[in-house]
């Protein structure tokens, strides 16, 4: 199915990882300003906060915080002013920003890169090696406590975990961005592939609608891929562009798009946009947590 587009925003660097404020303004990373920014209908485009480094994703907790992925600072050839540390952020709503965690159980973080809140309370987030597909390095999921503490659940050897959400039943299902594989992995085990996307269909971000199927966004796909629970294939909704992540908005879809194929190999283009999309379906409700 082709999408009806509205664009909200133009001449974004690299906006990612969107989630909605209590407000209703829409929250993202901008990795190629090192700044968490914000959409609302009145303001458009504004400053949430600078994290600095590079951010890959962000998940509004249960404390009012924005919680961020921080790759330190990197993204393909790119390298930020300011570089950070491989870590777990949170940013409030003054701006300010906290580093909470740069370590868990002995592993020091490679590139944090997606997240997400569990109904357990915990912080869900993958972490993969840089991504070079013709030397492909370890791939590793973590879990954070409300403490602080938490513990590695599963590595992956040539893997690039990319996208996570946590299921109602305290699953977790990530995507890998080298072989397009879409993983489930249950307490105490390992990841189990659930479904292979379409050849040159490569996978970013992923959520979850109310019929607990997921939507996909695939970069070089130019769309959403629609899998059911099983990974069984439902539909593609067509968007062109370079779709990275998504959060759903009512029965509206938000994505956030690079800009188009050919910037790809551009050091820091600055034409992604941000874009909402009627689907028909409302999202599975996020779970919420915090870290102290």
């Amino acid at each position: 199915m082709k999408a009806d587009i509205e664009t909200l925003a133009t001449g974004l660097g690299h906006p990612e990882g969107p989630d909605i404020l209590p407000d209703g303004r829409i929250v993202m990373v901008e990795t190629f300003t090192s700044r968490i920014i914000a959409w609302s209908p009145t303001r458009g485009i504004h400053d949430y906060a600078d994290c600095g480094g590079g951010p890959n994703a962000c998940r509004l907790g249960s404390d009012g915080a924005v919680y961020i992925t921080q790759n330190g600072g990197t993204a393909g050839t790119w390298r930020a002013k300011v570089m950070s540390v491989p870590s777990i952020q949170k940013a409030w709503p003054d701006g300010s920003v906290e580093i909470i965690v740069e370590q868990i159980d002995g592993y020091k973080l490679q590139a944090p890169n997606d997240l997400s809140f569990g109904p357990d309370g915990r912080l869900y987030f993958t972490d993969p090696a840089d991504y070079d597909p013709e030397d492909r390095g370890l791939g590793r999921i973590f879990a954070v406590n409300p403490d602080g503490t938490g513990e590695l659940l599963d590595e992956i050897p040539a893997a690039f975990p990319n996208g996570i959400v946590a299921e109602k039943g305290g699953t977790i299902v990530w995507v890998d961005s080298y072989e397009g594989g879409v993983y489930r992995l249950r307490p105490g085990g390992k990841s189990e592939k659930i479904a292979q996307l379409p050849e040159g269909h490569v996978p970013d971000g992923l959520k979850i609608d109310v019929n607990e199927n997921l939507w996909i966004t695939t970069y070089t796909g130019g769309g959403v891929d629609i899998i059911k629970p099983d990974g069984t294939y439902i539909d593609f909704l067509k968007t062109g562009g370079v779709p990275l992540n998504c959060v759903f908005e009512g029965e509206n879809l938000i994505i956030t798009d690079f800009g188009d194929i050919d910037t790809i190999s551009v050091a820091e283009p600055m034409e992604g946009r941000l874009w909402r999309i009627p689907v028909g379906v409302r999202g599975m409700e996020l779970f919420r947590g915090a870290i102290a």
